[in-house]
């Protein structure tokens, strides 16, 4: 590496604590700031980690000078205001997923990256762990046939609090954009954007979905059947069906340490293991990036991103999930 990448933090909450974690771990990167609208939690937070600088504003760090990227942590719906905030700063930005509320948002932030010629990345760090890279190698390779059929479900019990992260409509809140995501990012990945979406979810009382079921079709024939939910613990598993023999990736699936590949009866695992939390291998992406100068990442460039938020636009307007005009 030509040298390492200098990182800062935008909100600090749990996701950006394990995202701290593995940046320690990475011998190409250095985390050298981090902000908070609390300016306690924001120096409580440099502490654990040995950040120098902590600020109480989000604007004081995309001032600083000695940030080359910004990784955006904020809850859902203010990742478009902050992600643009840092562009028009003039700093890279790898930001948590969804990227944007909805396809609109994906595509301005898009043109603004490349505008400014910035890199910009969707935080999707389960395309590059290396379960999803031996997932992908073998779909390659050929090795179950043509995929027919993806079945995946991501399920857990939240906390139900009407005002909490979960349930709250004005935060993003709601199984799809919470964890609906990850299924639905497999079958984007595996077999593009589906030319048919059928969807029927579980609305609550705060207007947002606390289970979402989707069937897709694709114009080969192939079909994925997802589901989602914030109400029940769900294997939270996927099994990818091919012609000649079908890929389980363990539960969890967007965190798997495992996979079993079975063909004409035959059975195979993997033991597949990451490093840290897992975000360490989408710190080392976005660091080889930067250090050659490209402004999107080959294996998970913006088109991904902006595919993957067309297809949860067409479920939120079939399950009448509408998080208001925003752009």
């Amino acid at each position: 590496m030509s040298k390492k990448v200098r990182w800062g933090i935008l909100g600090l909450g749990s996701i950006a604590n394990k995202f701290a974690h593995d940046l320690k771990l990475s011998p190409n990167a250095i985390l050298v700031s981090v902000a908070s609208r609390d300016i306690r939690k924001a120096q409580s937070f440099g502490q654990r980690f040995q950040v120098e600088q902590c600020y109480g504003t989000y604007e004081e760090l995309t001032d600083d000078h000695e940030v080359d990227i910004i990784y955006v942590a904020t809850p859902h719906v203010f990742h478009f205001e902050n992600t643009m905030m840092c562009l028009r700063k003039n700093k890279a930005v790898l930001c948590e997923k969804p990227i944007g509320m909805n396809a609109k948002e994906v595509a301005i932030l898009a043109a603004e990256a490349k505008a400014r010629g910035l890199f910009l990345m969707e935080a999707m760090w389960t395309r590059f762990i290396p379960a999803t890279e031996k997932l992908l190698s073998m779909i390659q390779r050929d090795e179950i046939g043509q995929i027919k059929h993806i079945n995946a479900d991501f399920g857990f019990s939240g906390d139900r609090e009407p005002t909490g992260r979960l349930y709250n409509k004005s935060l993003g809140g709601g199984s799809l954009l919470d964890v609906g995501i990850y299924p639905i990012f497999l079958s984007t990945l595996l077999l593009d954007v589906p030319f048919n979406v059928q969807a029927t979810a579980r609305m609550t009382k705060t207007g947002v979905d606390s289970y979402c079921a989707m069937l897709f079709d694709y114009e080969n024939g192939a079909t994925a059947c997802l589901e989602s939910s914030i109400e029940t613990d769900m294997p939270t598993e996927a099994r990818i069906y091919g012609e000649k023999g079908n890929i389980t990736i363990h539960s969890p699936f967007y965190h798997a340490e495992k996979i079993t590949q079975s063909i004409f009866g035959k059975s195979e695992s993997f033991d597949i293991g990451y490093v840290g939390y897992g975000y360490y291998h989408e710190i080392e992406e976005v660091s080889n990036c930067l250090n050659v100068q490209y402004t999107e990442s080959p294996k998970y460039p913006l088109s991904e991103s902006l595919k993957l938020a067309k297809v949860l636009d067409l479920i939120r307007s079939t399950i009448g999930l509408d998080y208001g005009n925003r752009v």
